[in-house]
């Protein structure tokens, strides 16, 4: 493809290469480094002007740190004076900070979207917003896709019997419906409170699991102890098994440890967060993103509409 640029940050560039392999073109050539006093210095190291570029940049831990660098990054190519700055954030920073739960508290991810349309950002592409209103936080393009229809394929070949899908609370109730509608199965919610940040207790399973197979999904995993204690509950009302899908896994802290502990047969993430060696573990699944992303990078690069990528379900062929 002709004047496209894949642009890496430094959070996840085996993600980048996956892409790049995938749309058979070589990463654009770029240094990032930092200096002794931790600022971020970026080069883009051949020639851009009048490109589209994408830059690969999911804002992880260090959020802050690669929030600025990939503003950073966007400066540096506003100012080579390329066609079109394409931001590819499949895990966006902040997203749990979208709403003003009391007094005197900001919206942060509302902050972030401004920040990068003020960089120079002309598109936004990501994947499961913790909140789909983010959306509407920017005055850009945000293409946002969503995870769990490939959840659906995966868990369908595996011709698991007998199954339920289970909505760890009830703020991610709507998107499990979608996903018992590609399977056509029962839903469940686990009915949770959140005392404080980063802290749930479950307090009562809503529906019948009694003898079955639950498929209990997320938008992410983070300190693990929300999702560990749904799967163990699910187990005390008489599931069969539980699976565990999530899109992101930040598995901060003791996540890993309580994942390995939780009464979960398997858990199944994404690549859209990077997962070290060290923190992968028997029972863990990762899917790959990469190869939706390169067909979405494709046909925004050729104008091609992205309705048949919207809608991953007309491609799961349900037969239980």
């Amino acid at each position: 493809m002709p004047n496209i640029k894949i642009i890496s940050g430094s959070t996840h560039p085996d993600y980048a290469l996956k892409i790049c392999e995938e749309l058979k073109i070589p990463i654009c050539k770029t240094i990032i480094k930092k200096f002794h006093d931790s600022e971020v210095y970026v080069k883009i190291n051949e020639k851009v002007r009048g490109d589209d570029v994408f830059i690969i940049q999911p804002t992880i831990r260090p959020v802050n740190e690669n929030i600025m660098e990939l503003l950073i990054i966007i400066d540096a190519l506003k100012r080579s004076n390329v066609r079109r700055i394409n931001v590819v954030m499949p895990y966006y920073g902040y997203a749990r900070q979208d709403r003003r739960a009391s007094a005197r508290e900001p919206i942060t991810a509302k902050l972030v979207a401004n920040l990068l349309t003020t960089a120079g950002a002309d598109r936004i592409i990501t994947v499961d917003l913790h909140s789909p209103q983010i959306v509407g936080f920017f005055d850009i393009n945000v293409d946002h896709f969503e995870a769990y229809p490939l959840f659906a394929e995966y868990f369908q070949k595996k011709n698991l019997k007998n199954i339920i899908a289970v909505s760890p609370d009830s703020g991610f109730t709507k998107k499990t419906r979608k996903f018992a509608k590609l399977l056509d199965c029962p839903l469940a919610i686990i009915d949770k409170r959140r005392p404080r940040h980063n802290k749930a207790e479950v307090v009562n399973v809503i529906g019948d699991v009694k003898g079955k197979t639950c498929l209990l999904i997320d938008d992410m995993i983070d300190t693990g102890g929300t999702i560990a204690s749904a799967a163990d509950a699910l187990i005390k009302n008489g599931a069969k098994e539980v699976y565990i899908a999530a899109t992101h896994g930040v598995l901060s802290g003791e996540a890993v440890e309580k994942l390995e502990k939780c009464s979960a047969k398997e858990i199944v993430l994404t690549d859209t967060h990077p997962i070290p060696k060290e923190k992968r573990i028997k029972k863990m699944t990762i899917l790959s993103t990469g190869e939706l992303m390169a067909q979405v990078i494709e046909r925004i690069h050729s104008h091609k509409s992205l309705g048949e990528l919207f809608s991953w379900e007309e491609k799961v062929n349900v037969s239980n």
